[in-house]
């Protein structure tokens, strides 16, 4: 990230790097990276788990108290954690957030609601072929990313990974209005996916 860059931006996204370069940094004791991990991850968590606990099972926990300690479980195990392609921090944190939400149902003492299973789930493990897969596509998304401008990364880091709304992208960035967040975010999508495509 260019010195112009890091002085407009820092307030909006704490880094323009892709949440698995974050995560690593943060894994190897780098707290700005830590920091910006969080920034970046825990809105779209909190919209993500906003109603996701049953009622009956509330009580006292409201769904940042829900999301937080989720966050801590996952930063607690980070040197566990294989980032294998975009979105695994999400998804990482996204099953925290489920697997608290179960931990409260259980406590509560109550069944949980009864939800219709998909006739094939999907299995819990990634196989070999799948896992190349994954490699290869952050691989081709990291050198895409790279080629684009400063301001093309944020947008795509922010609207991709860190899953802001245009609304969020628009204030954070402070920009005109929210159309003028929709068009910035557009192009810069649009400049990732024809680097992706080689064009």
């Amino acid at each position: 990230m260019d010195n112009d860059s890091a002085d407009t931006s820092d307030a909006a996204l704490l880094s323009d790097e892709p949440t698995i370069e974050l995560l690593l940094s943060a894994r190897n004791g780098d707290r700005m990276a830590l920091e910006a991990l969080l920034e970046r991850c825990l809105p779209s968590l909190k919209r993500w788990a906003h109603g996701r606990l049953p009622a009956h099972a509330r009580g006292t926990l409201d769904t940042g108290d829900l999301v937080q300690e989720a966050a801590m479980h996952v930063l607690a195990r980070l040197d566990k954690f294989e980032p294998r392609h975009v979105g695994a921090m999400q998804a990482y944190l996204r099953m925290s957030v489920i697997n608290r939400i179960r931990d409260e149902i259980r406590r509560v003492g109550r069944r949980p609601e009864v939800v219709e299973l998909a006739a094939d789930p999907p299995g819990e493990t990634t196989s070999p072929l799948e896992a190349v897969i994954k490699e290869e596509a952050y691989d081709r998304y990291r050198s895409a990313l790279e080629k684009l401008r400063p301001r093309d990364r944020e947008m795509v880091v922010a609207r991709v990974e860190a899953q802001w709304t245009i609304a969020e992208i628009a204030e954070r960035f402070g920009m005109a209005s929210f159309d003028a967040a929709r068009v910035a975010v557009s192009r810069s999508l649009k400049r990732l996916m024809a680097e992706l495509s080689g064009n």
